[in-house]
């Protein structure tokens, strides 16, 4: 079948999303299916990219100071696209921006839409606006989206039961972001812990994602620093880039521990596989998560995973099996005691090496690829009929984003974020 995603993520980009709209895209074209994926320009876009496998739309780049980027309506130079690629299904990342053009190229060819429902969008507005009415308007948002399309995926059981709770009443698959297990298995720690200047004595605390707020990173930087005050032996490797790297490499350096922390920075291929290797054990903190999957990458590596109880961990660790999982308030010098506790026994950091391996097993890449595409073929029996379903599915989706009134007003906003970009190109560009 024909599969055109939706994304306002994509690579190069490093984040959740952008790696699983990644990686479905290739593990469904290796079943045999093609896939087109429509994402916003980003800097550092590989020169190998094919035009065939992937559309680029214009986009203003590190929006609101994010490291993201706002697509820029383009409905021509998509409906040309689609009008080429002649898609069976639309399966679209997000509810808003390019989420928005998926919906309605749907609707226009009375197609079946998925959605993935990757994100916790409240626990992001901070990037546009910090009050309550936006956090209410993001999560009113992604609900009267989901219920307008054919089907919904959730990444994990948690964000399927919150969802359901919140209102939507599409039929929901949880569905995962698969790891790609066999290549876990031929990783090279040693060889990461060479290049990095870190002795294979040391007890190597690891974690790996985006340095940004809405990951509790400050908390788990408490948490390490702890730790790491009681055990000489011991370093934290921080795997990954972001806003929040600055404030974090000060933190250590005001309590004297710059050289405790390695940060290797942002990871890719096999240099990311290698860098989970080297680690002993891996720590998590973020509340905001839809699926743990970089906890389940750490597994595939047989690294054991200390976190805190939310949505997305806990269908991944299982303590006293694989790691351990503490509440989602407790203190930062509970989670060091976890730290501590599990260095402190040899045998319980075999098992639970063990019990990671086996846990990854489940997050195969191909085996959630076919779930996927299964998933498509339950959702092409659902097809629109006719252009009465077609104006019937936009009239929806347009009430109902008309209804969700907010202090913020989305389009200005856009359009004021735009005019500054185009400023900022002329004083930079005589």
């Amino acid at each position: 079948m024909k599969i055109c995603m939706f994304t306002n993520t994509f690579i190069p980009h490093v984040g959740g999303v952008a790696r699983s709209v990644s990686c479905f895209a290739e593990d469904l074209r290796a079943l045999g299916h093609r896939v087109l994926v429509i994402a916003p320009v980003f800097q550092g876009i590989p020169e190998d990219e094919s035009e065939d496998f992937v559309l680029r739309v214009p986009a203003i780049q590190n929006f609101n100071g994010s490291d993201f980027s706002a697509s820029i309506p383009s409905p021509l130079l998509v409906h040309r696209k689609l009008d080429e690629f002649q898609p069976d299904i639309i399966h679209s990342h997000h509810p808003y921006l390019l989420g928005d053009a998926a919906m309605r190229a749907a609707g226009r060819r009375c197609l079946p839409i998925v959605f993935t429902h990757h994100t916790l969008y409240e626990e992001y507005t901070h990037y546009v606006s910090s009050s309550k009415t936006m956090r209410k308007f993001v999560t009113r948002l992604s609900t009267a989206y989901a219920n307008c399309c054919t089907c919904v995926v959730a990444p994990s059981a948690s964000i399927g039961d919150l969802i359901r709770k919140r209102g939507v009443t599409t039929p929901v698959a949880e569905i995962p972001t698969g790891v790609d297990f066999d290549a876990f298995q031929t990783a090279n720690g040693d060889a990461f812990r060479k290049k990095t200047g870190i002795d294979e004595t040391v007890r190597l605390i690891g974690h790996t994602g985006r340095l940004a707020p809405e990951k509790n990173l400050a908390y788990l930087v408490r948490a390490v620093k702890i730790y790491l005050a009681q055990d000489r032996k011991a370093k934290f490797l921080l795997v990954g880039d972001g806003p929040d790297f600055h404030a974090i490499r000060d933190s250590f350096a005001a309590d004297n521990m710059e050289k405790r922390l390695v940060a290797a920075g942002k990871q890719t291929g096999q240099d990311l596989i290698d860098s989970y290797c080297a680690m002993d054990l891996f720590v998590f903190s973020s509340h905001s998560e839809t699926q743990g999957l970089v906890v389940a990458e750490a597994m595939a590596a047989g690294k054991p995973v200390i976190a805190l109880d939310a949505s997305g961990v806990r269908e991944v660790v299982q303590s006293g099996k694989n790691g351990h999982l503490l509440p989602a308030d407790a203190p930062a010098g509970d989670f060091a005691d976890a730290v501590d506790a599990f260095f402190r026994n040899p045998e319980t950091m075999t098992q639970w090496a063990e019990g990671a391996v086996e846990t990854a097993r489940q997050f195969d890449r191909k085996k959630m690829a076919r779930k996927m595409a299964d998933l498509y073929t339950e959702a092409l029996k659902r097809k629109l009929r006719g252009d009465s379903e077609y104006h019937r599915l936009l009239r929806l989706w347009e009430g109902l984003t008309q209804g969700l009134k907010t202090e913020w007003d989305l389009l200005s906003s856009k359009v004021e974020a735009f005019a500054d970009s185009i400023g900022y190109e002329e004083d930079n560009n005589p």
